[in-house]
């Protein structure tokens, strides 16, 4: 299970704090420092003294004011004409303007201006020079070295000024032709092309204004601006901008801002000021658009930032439908929600995204490994997520973990070259995802309803609920040695589940998928079911351990263990220490009970319709096959018969039985209830104690059991059939309540289901016994050999037969030995029958009873 990758959602944040600086610094280091400063401009008695009381040529012009001892401004020109209608020209003009505190001064310089004394105006067709002094006050009041002249320094070794004009540390210079200055509205303004350098940045404009009176600057077109973030060159472009100096706003509109990540687009943005010129607040409307040189894609109508006193963000907010888009290395994003709050750390470092209001995360991922085309899409959908991020050095962050809640849902499809797709679906109310370097995922925590469902590639389905799930994650190309060529061929593989725990009344369903080729409407295998406290997942080995009281219910199998293991991959499932089982059969023999409608199908056992328990060390449960296998002293019974072997196996599918030994000392051993005693019940295999009503002869019936030793069995429950042999135990043993057999191979035949059952579908019962080869039989004294022996259970019947060079041969100690071509002995009236050679021929021989 993976969640989508979201270093792209990173790169976006960090941008929105990158343009925030960047639109900062267009506002403070730029235009608004025209406003705070003093303006050259702002002097409504400036046209007067550049002329109005001049009547004539004049050279070496120079005029000083003066207010309380201090000089105000100063105007010097090497020329001055008179011309008509009360208009005057000077030419090489300077004009400074003193800081009264004594700081910095402003000077503006021009080869000619002309004043029309009748308009009001005066306007210098001509380049005109502005340089502005930061105020005395403004360098000293934080008592701190401005922290602008690193970034003037960094400028000037970029860039080399040759001229000599760029500026000083603490100075503005501005570059312009074509000004005109109103002094009835107090308005400058110029059509041409404007240059401005400043410790923060330079750049130009094509035509500016400025209202002295409103302290309004505004830059009519293609604003262009050069800084730098750090030590990265930013490009900063708008159509328009404006800077309202009394209310300490600066608004961009179409503004445009690239660098080495990317670009940030905004239609119209606001910047906040303080008094003391530090950002307070950023507000960009119509529209949010950053872009980052990976291919990312972050936009939103509306977004804003706070920052602190040192112009640093620290609270951000972005809403109207928040969408992120990336396209990097093979790997695709998309991602909604419709807010975006954001926190910011010391030095406006990212630290926290908080998005609501439904968030949704969309991804697909291309790889290529060794040849084989993997693709992969996920989906994440929350209420709420939070996005913690930290430190990955050199001014960068990454994803730290990622939260949401409210109720969490998780879904993939995964397809690994013409294979089927495979699906998987996590649900949980709580869901925290922890990421590793690269902002690869590392953990993942699922709280509160905990819930998988998964499709594998073959088919299988499977879901698996708890109260609480944790996942260990690694890549593809760790988790499995074929993929390790990734590198060289393409993108590195899927994140791909290393370990995981569910915990808290765990439950899972296991469903696998119908085999190739099956007929059309053939039933589906029997889902599997299991139960437990706590389930352990292994990516390796695709394992998961359940423990703590484990059970699992599989097509009318009821299994419980110490501890039970269930691969993902098949669907098998295995037991370990103290496993029991109980059978029941197909689901509607569980259900018989319950519902009388329901078609009672016994289960693979020993021919009863009862259920089949089973005890044993260790059991397999094998999901595509049906087949169950028990090991380790195992041991099954059903109703009055029952198996002890070293292994049982159980096939639900073909309705057998199997058991068998690889150890002499410890052969299979096989009670079966016979149909001499049809009347009695037997438990557990043991025989019933309780008698029977006499025979007409007067005798008791038996045997009412018949116990086999042998080296294998196998039970066909459609035949009714059981065939043993001696194996590795040698020979086969059979025990009847008259007679002991060892033969090399036996063959038992059970009554038809419910014909001579016991009461209330009593156990089923022998009707006939067959040994074969070497056949040796011993019988209330009588010992007797040949090649095989047909045993009746329901006449108590035993018929020995051999061959034309073996003969039959039966001895009685007593009388002697008796041999023909069949022996017939009746274990009801001790009676023995010889016959052969075409001729019946009959003896007779009664033998005392013991008392």
């Amino acid at each position: 299970m993976t969640v989508p990758h979201v270093r792209f959602t990173i790169e976006r944040i960090r941008t929105v704090v990158l343009v925030a600086g960047l639109l900062l610094v267009v506002a403070l280091g730029v235009f608004l420092t025209i406003g705070r400063w003093r303006s050259p401009f702002n002097r409504r008695d400036l046209p007067k003294k550049l002329g109005i009381d001049i009547q004539q040529e004049a050279n070496g012009f120079t005029h000083a004011e003066f207010h309380a001892g201090h000089a105000q401004f100063k105007i010097t020109a090497s020329k001055v004409e008179q011309l008509k209608n009360q208009r005057y020209r000077l030419h090489v003009v300077k004009i400074e303007m003193y800081d009264p505190a004594g700081g910095g001064t402003d000077r503006i310089e021009g080869s000619e201006f002309e004043y029309d004394q009748q308009a009001g105006t005066a306007h210098a067709d001509g380049p005109v020079e502005i340089t502005l002094d930061r105020p005395k006050s403004t360098q000293s009041s934080a008592g701190k070295k401005p922290a602008t002249q690193t970034a003037t320094s960094q400028k000037k070794s970029a860039t080399p000024d040759p001229a000599g004009k760029a500026p000083a540390p603490d100075q503005i210079h501005v570059e312009t032709s074509g000004l005109t200055y109103n002094q009835n509205t107090g308005v400058a303004t110029s059509t041409q092309h404007v240059e401005f350098d400043s410790p923060q940045g330079w750049g130009s404009a094509m035509g500016a204004s400025y209202d002295s009176q409103n302290g309004r600057l505004v830059l009519n077109s293609a604003v262009e601006l050069n800084t730098q973030h750090g030590v990265d060159p930013v490009a900063i472009t708008a159509e328009h901008a404006e800077i309202d100096r009394n209310a300490d706003l600066c608004r961009l509109i179409a503004g445009t801002a690239r660098y080495r990540h990317g670009d940030a687009r905004a239609k119209q943005a606001t910047i906040q000021f303080r008094d003391d010129g530090s950002a307070q607040e950023l507000d960009a409307t119509n529209g949010l658009v950053l872009t980052t040189a990976s291919g990312g894609h972050l936009a939103a109508p509306t977004g804003s930032l706070q920052f602190d006193e040192h112009s640093q963000p620290k609270l951000g907010h972005l809403e109207g439908g928040v969408t992120v888009d990336s396209d990097n290395n093979g790997r695709k994003l998309h991602g909604t929600a419709p807010t975006a709050q954001l926190e910011f750390v010391s030095g406006g470092v990212l630290r926290l995204a908080h998005l609501e209001r439904g968030v949704n995360f969309d991804s697909d991922e291309q790889t290529n490994a060794a040849g084989v085309a993997s693709r992969a899409h996920r989906v994440w959908e929350s209420p709420v997520a939070d996005l913690a991020f930290r430190d990955s050095g050199k001014g960068q962050v990454e994803l730290d973990s990622l939260h949401g809640i409210g109720g969490v849902v998780v879904t993939s499809e995964s397809q690994r070259g013409a294979t089927a797709p495979a699906h998987a679906r996590m649900t949980a109310d709580d869901v925290k995802g922890t990421f590793g370097p690269d902002s690869t995922l590392s953990t993942l925590t699922g709280v509160g309803h905990a819930n998988i469902e998964q499709t594998t590639e073959t088919g299988a389905r499977q879901t698996t609920s708890g109260d609480r799930l944790e996942a260990r994650f690694t890549g593809a190309q760790a988790a499995d040695s074929k993929y390790r060529a990734q590198k060289a061929n393409g993108p590195a593989g899927a994140t791909q589940i290393d370990a995981a725990t569910m915990v808290g009344h765990v439950v899972l369903t296991q469903q696998a998928a119908t085999k190739p080729g099956s007929a059309s409407g053939a039933a589906a295998p029997s889902a599997l079911r299991a139960t437990a406290e706590r389930a352990d997942y292994e990516g390796a080995g695709e394992l998961l351990h359940l423990t703590g009281n484990p059970r699992v219910v599989n097509g009318g199998l009821d299994l419980v263990a110490d501890k039970i293991d269930i691969s993902r991959a098949s669907g098998d499932a295995f037991a370990h220490g103290d496993v029991k089982a109980t059978w029941f059969g197909s689901e509607a023999t569980a259900n018989a009970g319950q519902d009388p409608a329901s078609t009672a199908r016994p289960g693979p056992g020993l021919g009863s319709q009862g259920p089949t328990h089973v005890i044993a060390s260790e059991a397999q449960l094998h999901q595509a096959t049906g087949e169950a296998t028990f090991r380790g002293q195992a041991r099954l019974w059903q109703q009055g018969n029952s198996v002890n072997a070293p292994v049982i196996v159980l096939d639900r599918t073909k309705q057998t039985l199997v058991a068998r030994t690889a150890n002499a000392a410890d052969p299979v051993k096989v009670v079966l209830v016979s149909a001499a005693n049809a009347g009695q019940t037997m438990t557990n295999g043991e025989q019933n104690k309780s008698g029977a009503g006499p025979n007409k002869s007067g005798k008791p019936d038996t045997p009412s059991v018949i116990r086999v030793r042998s080296g294998d069995l196998k039970y066909s429950d459609a035949e009714r059939r059981a065939v043993m042999h001696g194996g590795a135990v040698g020979s086969v043993v059979a025990e009847t309540g008259d007679a002991t057999t060892h033969s090399s191979e036996v063959e038992l035949l059970l009554l038809p289901a419910g014909n001579h059952a016991g009461k209330d579908g009593g156990s089923a019962q022998v009707d006939r016994m067959t040994a074969l080869g070497n056949v040796i039989i011993d019988s209330q004294g009588r010992h007797g050999t040949g090649e095989k022996l047909d045993y009746s259970s329901e006449r108590g019947e035993y018929v020995l037969t051999g061959t034309a060079a073996a003969p039959p041969r039966m001895t009685d100690q007593a009388r002697g030995t008796v041999t023909g071509g069949s022996l017939i002995f009746n274990s009801r009236d001790d009676s023995v029958n010889v016959e052969g050679d075409g001729r019946q021929t009959s003896t007779e021989t009664t033998m005392p009873k013991k008392p």
